[in-house]
């Protein structure tokens, strides 16, 4: 079978409306709230880099759904959480009211840890996957999403609003904050093959730090070039929240630089690999090039 980006996309979702089914139904309104954040679209970029890197492995694309989407279940949950008046106070995404405005903050705040909880329900629900890769699979995922990473980063990130950090310290804050998921999505495919080796792993690990930190500074160039409309969400609240980004330390161009010359490690990275990998080499350009 040909593995599309729409095609990862419908089996990611197909999934999802599965595991999120799985739920109680005594809480409706937590798990609408849920339902409302996870099966609202997006890009899926963290899911589909773990099942693509699962077949570049020579791995059945179908034994990394259940990783796939625990990754985007605890991506989801820090989308919920970020916008929460107390973190970024963001009153849209995906283009449409954030989780917090339309159920409430103490809901959206419920959601949010109940996606993080089921993210791990989910993962155990892999089959035919060697207990010691399993392990690895959850100390990864455990490890990059929380205090060593995602969180760590988040935590980074508001420390930083009350000073101003150098281009150093704002890498460090991104590679943790956007890199890390991106990381553990990477690793998490190449487990899931179960023909992976060390050299693959570090290559993935290449990408993903190179895309996210590519990612994370075209976020910042869209929300001072782009509008509300296209990309779905508030422009210019790193000026409300007064956040230090690429765009006021470097420059719109130079920020651009960056990103091209981040794109190019990343590819770079994918020659490891036996497998087809033009769809990660298409991707990371497409990430870099992207509007919204």
């Amino acid at each position: 079978m040909e593995y599309t980006h729409e095609k990862y996309i419908e089996m990611i979702d197909e999934a999802l409306k599965v595991y999120l089914g799985s739920v109680s139904d005594g809480q409706d309104v937590v798990l609408d709230a849920m339902k409302y954040s996870a099966e609202g679209g997006g890009k899926r970029i963290r899911p589909v880099l773990t099942l693509e890197f699962c077949r570049v492995c020579g791995g059945d694309v179908q034994r990394a759904i259940p990783f796939a989407c625990a990754v985007e279940m605890i991506h989801t949950y820090s989308l919920i959480h970020d916008d929460l008046p107390c973190m970024d106070n963001d009153d849209m995404r995906r283009g449409k009211p954030s989780c917090h405005k339309a159920f409430g903050e103490e809901y959206a705040l419920l959601a949010g840890d109940g996606l993080l909880t089921l993210a791990f329900e989910t993962l155990s629900k892999a089959e035919d996957i060697k207990v010691d890769t399993f392990k690895e699979a959850l100390f990864t995922l455990s490890n990059l999403a929380g205090v060593n990473g995602m969180v760590g980063g988040q935590v980074l990130d508001l420390k930083a609003e009350k000073s101003k950090p150098t281009l150093s310290a704002l890498q460090t804050i991104d590679r943790l904050k956007t890199g890390a998921l991106i990381k553990a999505a990477c690793t998490l495919g190449c487990l899931a093959s179960e023909k992976y080796d060390g050299q693959k792993i570090a290559a993935a690990s290449v990408y993903a730090e190179n895309i996210g930190l590519a990612f994370q500074i075209v976020d910042d160039i869209l929300d001072v070039t782009s509008d509300t409309a296209t990309l779905g969400k508030p422009v210019g609240s790193d000026d409300k929240n007064e956040k230090i980004t690429y765009v006021k330390l470097m420059g719109v161009e130079k920020s651009q630089e960056t990103v091209d010359e981040l794109t190019k490690e990343a590819v770079n990275a994918l020659g490891v690999f036996d497998g087809d990998t033009s769809f990660l080499e298409k991707l990371a350009y497409k990430l870099a090039l992207r509007k919204k």
